[in-house]
């Protein structure tokens, strides 16, 4: 079943993006809150690159599936305290969004470990009490990356607001895209745009995202928590 889904998905991605004429994005994987052998089944079919929300949760599959080679990528909010296990466990961190993280992952991560990837975090919307920095922000928070050689700037990620009518949601993907070509105007190594979900993937492929995180559409939905 999952790698019928996980077929399905990267025709649906490739689909998208012919439509759109734009590049086929990279897929992420969403994991969070599954257990490791679906992660196992999903790499069984050529799956590489995982999404977690959660450091703690995130660790035991991290260390159980080492030998699979896999990429690791934390998507969700990072508090400073679990900086030191994220920048020792992750590849990618996508969430940065503030200096105090830049600087506790910096200092985290050894220098025998390859540079960490890390996205930027962008409250596009400007939401009160989301997480992610203001769009005004990226440039010193580009900068505060580029002077730490254990990190390593990719791009820019964002989670903009869920509204119900898809088409309301262009506007943010459309204005993500203008901030990371204006980024890579100072930083053209910068390679990854991280928008769009499983319900709203082929608006975000068609403004430009390079990255794409699909949880429900290939594990199913999430069981509810009970009341």
């Amino acid at each position: 079943m999952l790698a019928e889904r996980y077929a399905q998905t990267l025709q649906r991605l490739q689909n998208d993006a012919a439509h759109a004429e734009r590049a086929a994005p990279s897929l992420l994987a969403v994991s969070k809150t599954q257990p490791a052998e679906a992660v196992a089944e999903l790499a069984a079919a050529g799956q590489r690159a995982f999404g977690e929300n959660y450091v703690q949760e995130a660790q035991q599959k991290i260390i159980g599936l080492r030998t699979l080679g896999l990429e690791w990528h934390l998507i969700g909010h990072l508090q400073s305290n679990k900086a030191a296990l994220a920048a020792e466990l992750f590849d990618w961190v996508q969430s940065v969004d503030r200096p105090k993280l830049v600087q506790a992952l910096a200092t985290a991560r050894a220098p025998s470990q390859p540079p960490l990837n890390v996205l930027i975090q962008v409250n596009v919307d400007g939401e009160p009490g989301k997480q992610g920095c203001s769009p005004a922000d990226v440039p010193v928070l580009a900068a505060a990356i580029g002077r730490h050689a254990t990190l390593k700037l990719r791009g820019l990620m964002a989670i903009p607001t869920p509204h119900e009518a898809l088409e309301a949601r262009r506007p943010a993907f459309r204005a993500m895209k203008a901030l990371f070509d204006q980024l890579r105007q100072d930083a053209p190594h910068v390679d990854t745009l991280s928008m769009g979900m499983s319900d709203d993937a082929a608006l975000a492929i068609a403004e430009g995202a390079t990255m794409v995180r699909i949880g429900t559409a290939l594990f199913g939905a999430r069981p509810r928590k009970p009341d």
